[in-house]
């Protein structure tokens, strides 16, 4: 079965309302789960890293507040694994589909199967790509690129102009791909005119640490110590790159930029080793995509803020801000908000240099 999807366009909201045609059942807007009990099937890529613990907790546990159980399964980077979890989801029919994709165009067959078994889809984070998921949820990707080119452009040791070294992301990852074009956004001018010099850059294949580390060390052996900054994709592997410049007497010399807003890389900032990171609200995204998942598996109307190209066509989406992160406003933001301790964060700096508690 293939929903269909009407479209409406309402220029006094600037949002689109989504309707998902099943005449059997319809209703209202409101996010709580149906009489006879929501079940909400959701497909991870991973849960070795602590980002997607964070997730999946605070996903379920909002699904939950509104009686929604949730079934959760984790691919371990496998996209044979993960198709087969998505089987394992749809044979227990759940009433949606949220899904995490480890390669966005290898789970374009998770789409189709569901679609066939009447279960809308929903993408979390990263777009599914060459198909019709009925929604994207996720925070504006080419945006966080444009604030870590941005970034790095205006703290360079002369602003402008600079040697440095870009990490890309996986290249399975779509997302990656949408951080790179707003990096390259930002660069372009400056690229064209040889204020700034790309003298490294590869893809760290599954966002590892030790494949941003090898490039690193790769630039280092073919530049040396002329490296003023280093465009890392993600906090993880900017703590892959940090760790080859460490071994290098480099770590704090080179201006380095993640996103993230992981504890490690907070403290990383805290430290002065890392200068930056996109801090992407993993509450707000998490419950904001629980609320969806049961409006929808309710079959109730979903208000979405666009549509985001998945190569296929325009798909619905969702998508929230972000913010920067740096030394100076990390106790107002990610720990005002309660995504870190700040006991965590500045455990390894002295009091005295610590700034005031919130």
């Amino acid at each position: 079965m293939k929903f269909r999807i009407l479209l409406v366009v309402a220029s006094l909201l600037a949002s689109v309302l989504i309707g998902l045609a099943l005449a059997s059942r319809g209703g209202q807007s409101s996010p709580q789960a149906k009489d006879d009990g929501v079940v909400i099937g959701l497909s991870l890529d991973t849960l070795k890293e602590a980002r997607w613990q964070n997730d999946r907790d605070m996903f379920v546990k909002r699904a939950g507040e509104l009686g929604a159980k949730v079934l959760v399964l984790a691919a371990n980077s496998d996209d044979t694994v993960q198709i087969g979890d998505v089987e394992k989801l749809i044979t227990s029919s759940v009433d949606v589909l949220v899904v995490v994709p480890h390669d966005g165009k290898a789970m374009a067959k998770a789409v189709d199967l569901a679609h066939d078994a009447g279960i809308p889809v929903i993408a979390y984070d990263r777009i599914i790509r060459d198909s019709d998921p009925d929604l994207y949820v996720s925070f504006d990707n080419e945006r966080v690129g444009e604030l870590q080119a941005k970034y790095l452009v205006e703290h360079l040791p002369t602003p402008g102009k600079g040697r440095i070294v870009r990490i890309y992301g996986a290249k399975t990852d779509n997302n990656a791909t949408q951080f790179k074009r707003g990096q390259d956004s930002v660069l372009a001018p400056y690229l064209q005119r040889g204020d700034i010099v790309v003298v490294h850059e590869d893809w760290a294949e599954d966002w590892k640490p030790e494949n941003a580390k090898r490039i690193v060390n790769a630039a280092i052996t073919t530049s040396g110590s002329r490296i003023d900054g280093i465009l890392a994709s993600n906090d993880g592997t900017a703590g892959g790159a940090i760790q080859a410049l460490s071994e290098e007497g480099l770590a704090g010399r080179v201006l380095v930029t993640g996103q993230d807003a992981d504890d490690v890389a907070l403290q990383r900032i805290a430290a002065g080793t890392q200068a930056m990171t996109i801090y992407k609200p993993l509450k707000t995204l998490s419950r904001g995509a629980a609320e969806l998942a049961v409006q929808m598996a309710s079959r109730r109307v979903v208000v979405a803020t666009g549509t985001a190209d998945n190569g296929h066509g325009p798909v619905p989406s969702v998508l929230y801000d972000v913010v920067t992160v740096t030394r100076d406003n990390i106790v107002d933001t990610v720990i005002r908000d309660g995504q870190a301790r700040y006991d965590d964060v500045y455990r390894g700096i002295a009091e005295a240099q610590r700034p005031p508690r919130p």
